[in-house]
């Protein structure tokens, strides 16, 4: 059975203050499985390139044009892996994240993307809960309706996917972004969200502009690109 090498992107908007513990968890629990570590200092003005230097391996380079499609799309280009997977800055990777890749498309040629669910380490228990209640009775069902679900800073693709893709639509500047690279890789194979393929990451942003305003704008952009090709929100508020 082929061993696939993963790339692991990690798009980075100043991100001085979480890069490092979030290379830390990836170095520490998926060291041997990944092929190269590649941050994007996404427009970066703190000391994200700085910080992410200090970690021997980790190859680091520059998007000028601020976006997280747009660093999504420098990774892909630098990449050499036949997997690219990709993280948010303020994650933290658990220890089988990186298992569940490579057993999933190993086992599975039709599979070209593979999602999974976040779960926040720093929000209350009530609004973790809250978070559950919202993977399982209204993204699950979106995704067994429409056949495609992707979580932007918790997805795994095969590079020569995104290759027939085009890459990133860097027309979609952040709201939607993860529904459009699902939509537009449903067309070569088969997506699939593993509730058990999880990822840890802040809600910072949940916090810095509200639980429920949110979580309405995830679910309306979510239906605008899959009926409309295009976000309802085209600005977002940088949270840091």
């Amino acid at each position: 059975m082929k061993k696939y090498k993963i790339s692991l992107i990690i798009p980075a908007y100043n991100e001085e203050k979480y890069i490092g513990t979030c290379l830390q968890y990836a170095l520490k629990n998926a060291g041997d499985d990944l092929f190269e570590i590649i941050v994007v200092a996404n427009n970066s003005t703190d000391k994200t390139m700085e910080m992410a230097k200090k970690f021997s391996g980790v190859k680091v380079i520059r998007e000028n044009k601020k976006g997280v499609a747009n660093a999504r799309q420098a990774g892909f280009k630098t990449a050499q892996g036949e997997i690219l997977a990709f993280i948010d800055a303020d994650t933290r990777m658990p220890a089988n994240w990186s298992k569940i890749i490579l057993k999933e498309f190993e086992s599975n040629s039709k599979i070209v993307c593979l999602s999974g669910p976040y779960i926040y380490y720093d929000l209350s228990a009530w609004k973790k809960f809250l978070v559950t209640l919202f993977w399982y009775f209204l993204a699950m069902p979106a995704y067994f309706i429409l056949g495609y679900l992707v979580i932007g800073g918790n997805f795994a693709i095969r590079k020569e996917t995104l290759e027939k893709m085009s890459g990133f639509n860097t027309a979609v500047k952040f709201y939607g972004d993860d529904t459009d690279i699902a939509k537009r890789a449903h067309k070569f194979g088969k997506i699939k969200f593993n509730p058990g393929f999880i990822m840890y990451t802040s809600g910072r942003r949940l916090r810095g502009e509200g639980f429920l305003k949110i979580g309405i704008i995830y679910i309306l952009n979510y239906v605008a690109i899959s009926l409309l090709n295009r976000p309802l929100n085209k600005n977002h508020k940088d949270i840091r």
